[in-house]
C-alpha cells in the first residue's frame, strides 16, 4: 500500500471513530430538527396548483398556393410574457377585491409544439385561483375578439363592397340588355326599310314593265302610221300620175280645136283634174295628220324612255339605300357583338365576385374565438408544502451539520490537547 493511500485511510478511520463517539450530539439534533420540520409542515396550510389551458382567438387565411394556413391573432410566447409579468394581476385583483400585495403569482407557458397556453396559479384556495385563471381567460378573450372582431368587420365589409359590386355588376348587364334590344329594334325597321324599298324597286319595275309595253305600243301605231302614211303617198303619187295624164290629155285636146262633142269632153277633163286635185290635198292632208301622229309617237316614246332612265336611276338610288342600311345593318350587329361580349365579361367578374364572397364567408365560417381547452382544474393532491421531503431535506442538512459540528468540536479539543 502507497503512504498517500495508508494516510487517507487512517483519517477516514479517525472521522468514523469521532463521528460514532459523538453518534447522540449527531442523532438527536438530527431527529429533533427532522420531527420540528415535520410538524411545521403538517401545521402549514396546503397549496393547490391550478391550471387552465388556453386556445387563442384564431382564422384561417389562404396564402399565395390556395392553401388555408391557420393565423393566431397573438403569439402564445408574448401572451405567456405578459402573463409571467403580472400585466394582468392588478386588473384581476380589483375585479375580484383580493390585496394585490397578496395576489398570488401567475406562471404561463407556450405548449411545445402547439399554439397553446398553460397559465399556472397556487393557492392555498383552489376556488379563488379557479376565478383568478376564468378572469384572467375573460381579459384574454376580450383582448383576442377585439382582434378577432375587426377581422370580421373587415370581411363584413369586403363582402358588402362585392356585393354591392354585384348589384352594379346587374345593373350594367340590364343597362346593355335594353341596348341590345334598341339594337335589335333598329334592326327590324331597317330591315322594314328594306323591305319598303324593295316593295319601292318592285313597283318601279312594275311602272317600267308598263311604260315599256307603252313604248312598244307606241312603237306598233308609230309602225302602223308609217305605213298608213307610205300607203298615202302612194296613192299621192297615182292621184298625181292620173291628174298628170288628164292634165296632157286636156292639152292635148285645147291643142285640137273641136267641135261641140270635144267641148264636153273638155269638161270632163276638168272635173275629173279637180276630182284629183281634191283628193290629192284630202290624202294630204291625212298625210299631215299622220306625220303629226308619228311625231306625237316620237315624242311619247322619248318621254317613256325618260322615265325609264329615271326609274332605272330611281332603282339605283334605292339599290344603294338598301347597300347603305345594310352596312347600318351590319354595324349594329358588330355593335351587339361588342356588347355582348361586354356582357360575358360583366357576367364572369360577377361569377369571380360571387367565389371571392364564398371564399370570405368560408373564411368568416373558419374563424375560432378564444377557448378553454382545459377549464381551471386544481391539482389532485396540494403540492406544498412537501412534507416528506421536507423532513428528509432537513434530516440530510442537519445530519451533515452535526457530522461537521461533532468534527469541528474534535478539532477543538485535540488544539487544547496539544497546547496544554
Amino acid at each position: 500500500m502507497k503512504p498517500d493511500e495508508q494516510f487517507k485511510e487512517i483519517n477516514l478511520m479517525e472521522y468514523a471513530e469521532v463521528l460514532w463517539k459523538r453518534k447522540w450530539l449527531i442523532i438527536i439534533p438530527t431527529i429533533l430538527i427532522s420531527i420540528a420540520v415535520g410538524i411545521w409542515s403538517f401545521l402549514q396550510t396546503p397549496v393547490w396548483e391550478v391550471d387552465a389551458i388556453i386556445q387563442p382567438s384564431k382564422f384561417f387565411s389562404q396564402n399565395a398556393a390556395g392553401e388555408f394556413v391557420e393565423v393566431i391573432v397573438a403569439e402564445p410566447k408574448q401572451v405567456a410574457g405578459q402573463i409571467n409579468q403580472a400585466s394582468y394581476n392588478r386588473i384581476i385583483a380589483g375585479e375580484l377585491n383580493i390585496d394585490f400585495r397578496a395576489f398570488p403569482v401567475l406562471k404561463a407557458e407556450n405548449l411545445k409544439d402547439t399554439k397553446l397556453i398553460r397559465v399556472v396559479v397556487r393557492d392555498t384556495d383552489t376556488e379563488r385561483a379557479s376565478k383568478i385563471l376564468n378572469s384572467l381567460f375573460h381579459l384574454l378573450k376580450s383582448d383576442f375578439d377585439r382582434k378577432i372582431d375587426v377581422e370580421i368587420k373587415s370581411i363584413d365589409t369586403q363582402i358588402t363592397g362585392q356585393e354591392n359590386q354585384i348589384k352594379g355588376n346587374d345593373l350594367i348587364i340590364k343597362d346593355k340588355g335594353n341596348a341590345i334590344k334598341t339594337k335589335e329594334n333598329e334592326i327590324k325597321k331597317r330591315n322594314n326599310d328594306i323591305t319598303t324599298k324593295d316593295l319601292d324597286i318592285q313597283s318601279k319595275g312594275i311602272e317600267k314593265d308598263r311604260i315599256n309595253k307603252g313604248i312598244e305600243t307606241n312603237k306598233n301605231k308609230l309602225k302602223i302610221s308609217e305605213d298608213r302614211a307610205a300607203g298615202i303617198l302612194d296613192e299621192m303619187k297615182s292621184v298625181k300620175g292620173k291628174t298628170d295624164e288628164i292634165e296632157e290629155l286636156l292639152q292635148k285636146t285645147l291643142a285640137q280645136k273641136t267641135q261641140g262633142a270635144d267641148a264636153i269632153v273638155l269638161l270632163l277633163y276638168s272635173n275629173e283634174i279637180q276630182q284629183n286635185l281634191r283628193y290629192y290635198e284630202t290624202l294630204d292632208e291625212k298625210t299631215s295628220a299622220e306625220k303629226i301622229t308619228q311625231e306625237n309617237l316620237h315624242l311619247d316614246i322619248r318621254d317613256k324612255e325618260e322615265q325609264l332612265r329615271q326609274l332605272d336611276n330611281q332603282i339605283r338610288q334605292v339599290e344603294t339605300q338598301k347597300d347603305t342600311i345594310r352596312t347600318e345593318i351590319n354595324n349594329i350587329e358588330t355593335e351587339i357583338s361588342v356588347v355582348r361580349t361586354e356582357i360575358d365579361k360583366t357576367i364572369n367578374a360577377s361569377n369571380t365576385v360571387k367565389s371571392d364572397i364564398q371564399f370570405l364567408g368560408n373564411k368568416k365560417a373558419r374563424i375560432d374565438f378564444a377557448s378553454l381547452i382545459k377549464e381551471a382544474t386544481p391539482s389532485a393532491d396540494p403540492v406544498a408544502p412537501k412534507k416528506k421531503v421536507n423532513v428528509l431535506i432537513a434530516g440530510f442538512v442537519s445530519l451533515v451539520v452535526f457530522c461537521c459540528l461533532a468534527l469541528f468540536l474534535n478539532y477543538l479539543k485535540k488544539n487544547q490537547s496539544s497546547q496544554s
